[in-house]
């Protein structure tokens, strides 16, 4: 598309938003090939739709979608609950491509009531609704199955596919099954049970999936009531085993409290790259949760939290059929609902509500989150360099990290060490020891030069890859002589970041530029965790090496300085005394029987500076 047809389009967009009515209603908008895209909902179509053509809108995906658009159609309605709703009957209609996608797990199981003459009760994947009526999804399985394995216990529905009617029943035609004989069905196909006791039966059961259960339970309470008024008490028993049955089942659901007779609950939370968001939502009838589940939807547009829940919220409640009239949500809401209120609790048993959602809400991220890398382990490392890239502003995501730590002790024996992680992980044939060659004396800032010098300086000679991030073992000062070497000398644009340290010596957050600004990290979460990885792994492999250069400079100074003593005497010296200092304590007799007489002599000279004596112990000597 050349500039002229592109400022041709923009202008026959802007004339139709300047002739846009400032009324509620939905628009869309089409591509080329007069596809719908996009649909939306507006309080005031003109001022919304507008918003769009800004030259001030900064969000990338927002962009993309108005390059795309050729045409602007519209629907005015009188308020803006049927804004909402016209919305979302026209995505389930044309399913836009910008417009948030629901992923929803089509394949979670649902309970149905059938339509026969003797209605069976069953759980199942596929929906036909003209076969009978569905109660659910569940997404916790466990909870589905207490609800059949309380319907089985109360009503015993049959479990028979016979194409029972009431000529059939009334002739005779029908045999009963072994589920008749092992009383789990009380034989409507033969008669023994009632056509108008069967459908009270279903109609019971039909109370208890809409989650009912306490109306039931006092309902059934009256009732055995009366029956032992009229001094009936076999039924008056068998009722009782029902309601006791209801009882045990409330008891294990999550009561709030029973002045809460019908209300939704609905939260959202985002996963780490905002590109997903997760809605739970939570049914609540006479004090317990009866329906309990969490959305996944896909952001297209970089929609933001309310906008989301606002247009999840309709289409939820009409999946579940609910008509609470009370709506518990997270945060204030600008939109509202035909016939239903938003309330934002603060205290009391409506926010414990809030709070029980929100935690299975962050369940089932987890779960998903886990579940996914446990299929795909590389997308955890993925996702965790993304996060880091968000949180420092990077052009490109951290493949390649490198750290620095210096280790001396009082200046002496000063080294360094350089580990390197790639996408998260260490590479350890990476790894690279320095011995400080420049600095004399205990100098950190002038030792981490010299190491970030000779690095860099030797990948820029051999043209090897540079890495995409540094990080200092420590705070600001670190930060800046190293940024001193890298752009002031090098002449490098490699970003540099710093791991501070608290009093007590713990990492307590995470500097990046200059000037340095603190960076927003929880001190829990996964990315925390990788880089104190990281600056320990450093840390480990820097002192590892300090150690090893103290333990070779101290055998030095006291074995390779005697005189006809080479590497394998010290060997076998170091192999049967184990310690300077135990050589040092060992006789003459002791000193030769591992070096020879001539070694032994000199050996025990240069330790006490006289020539040999005898052994302490002549009982021992031959």
């Amino acid at each position: 598309m050349t500039k002229e047809e592109n400022e041709k389009r923009l202008a026959k967009l802007k004339n139709i938003v300047l002739n846009m009515p400032e009324k509620p209603g939905s628009y869309q908008y089409y591509d080329e090939t007069h596809t719908i895209i996009y649909v939306g909902k507006a309080k005031n179509l003109k001022r919304r739709v507008s918003s769009y053509f800004h030259k001030e809108v900064d969000r990338y995906k927002t962009k993309v979608l108005v390059s795309k658009i050729w045409d602007i159609s519209y629907t005015v309605v009188n308020t803006e609950e049927d804004a909402l709703l016209l919305e979302n009957s026209l995505i389930k209609k044309y399913n836009p491509r910008y417009n948030v996608l629901l992923k929803d797990g089509k394949t979670y199981p649902r309970i149905c009531v059938t339509n026969e003459f003797f209605p069976r009760i069953f759980k199942t994947r596929h929906i036909n609704k003209r076969f009978g009526t569905y109660f659910g999804p569940y997404s916790h399985t466990a909870s589905m199955y207490a609800v059949l394995e309380l319907i089985k216990k109360l009503y015993k529905p049959r479990t028979c596919r016979l194409p029972l009617s009431q000529e059939g029943v009334a002739k005779g035609q029908y045999k009963p099954c072994l589920e008749y004989h092992i009383h789990n069905c009380l034989g409507p196909c033969i008669g023994r049970q009632s056509y108008d006791e069967y459908a009270e039966n279903m109609r019971q059961a039909r109370e208890i999936l809409k989650g009912n259960t306490r109306q039931l339970s006092d309902m059934l309470y009256r009732r055995m009531q009366e029956l032992a008024a009229n001094l009936e008490f076999e039924a008056a028993e068998r009722v009782k085993q029902k309601y006791l049955l209801i009882e045990s089942y409330c008891a294990k659901s999550e009561v709030v409290s029973h002045t809460i007779a019908d209300v939704d609950v609905f939260t959202i939370a985002d996963d780490d790259t905002r590109s997903h968001a997760f809605i739970n939502f939570m049914h609540v009838r006479n004090g317990a949760v009866n329906q309990s589940f969490t959305f996944e939807y896909k952001r297209k547009l970089d929609e933001s939290d309310e906008e989301l829940l606002i247009t999840a919220i309709p289409e939820i409640r009409e999946r579940f059929r609910s008509t609470a009239k009370e709506i518990i949500v997270p945060f204030e809401m600008e939109w509202h609902l035909k016939d239903a209120t938003f309330f934002v609790p603060q205290r009391g048993d409506k926010k414990h509500l809030l709070e029980l959602s929100e935690m299975n809400c962050r369940q089932y991220k987890f779960d998903r989150l886990k579940q996914a890398e446990k299929l795909n382990p590389e997308q955890k490392q993925t996702r965790l360099m993304k996060e880091l890239q968000q949180k420092l502003g990077m052009e490109k995501m951290p493949y390649t990290i490198e750290c620095f730590d210096n280790s001396n002790i009082s200046g002496t024996d000063a080294v360094a060490g350089c580990v390197v992680f790639k996408a998260m992980k260490p590479s350890k044939k990476d790894y690279r020891k320095y011995n400080i060659k420049t600095v004399t004396g205990p100098d950190d800032y002038a030792s981490m030069q010299e190491v970030v010098r000779r690095r860099y300086a030797r990948m820029i000679e051999e043209q090897t890859p540079l890495p995409d991030l540094i990080i200092t073992d420590g705070g600001k000062g670190q930060m800046e002589v190293v940024r001193e070497v890298i752009e002031d000398e090098l002449h490098l644009h490699i970003p540099i970041a710093g791991l501070a340290k608290d009093d007590r010596h713990r990492t307590n957050e995470l500097l990046f530029g200059f000037p340095q600004q603190v960076i927003g990290l929880k001190t829990d979460s996964e990315l925390f965790h990788v880089l104190t990885h990281i600056q320990d792994e450093v840390h480990r492999y820097a002192i590892s090496f300090h150690r090893d250069k103290r333990s070779k400079h101290a055998l030095h100074s006291e074995l390779d300085d005697i005189r006809g003593v080479g590497p394998k005497t010290k060997e076998a010296l170091l192999a049967r005394f184990r310690s300077v200092k135990a050589m040092r304590e060992a006789t003459m007799q002791q000193l030769a029987e591992v070096a020879g007489e001539s070694r032994a002599a000199a050996i025990f000279s240069h330790f006490h500076g006289t020539g040999p004596t005898q052994s302490s112990n002549p009982s021992k000597e031959t």
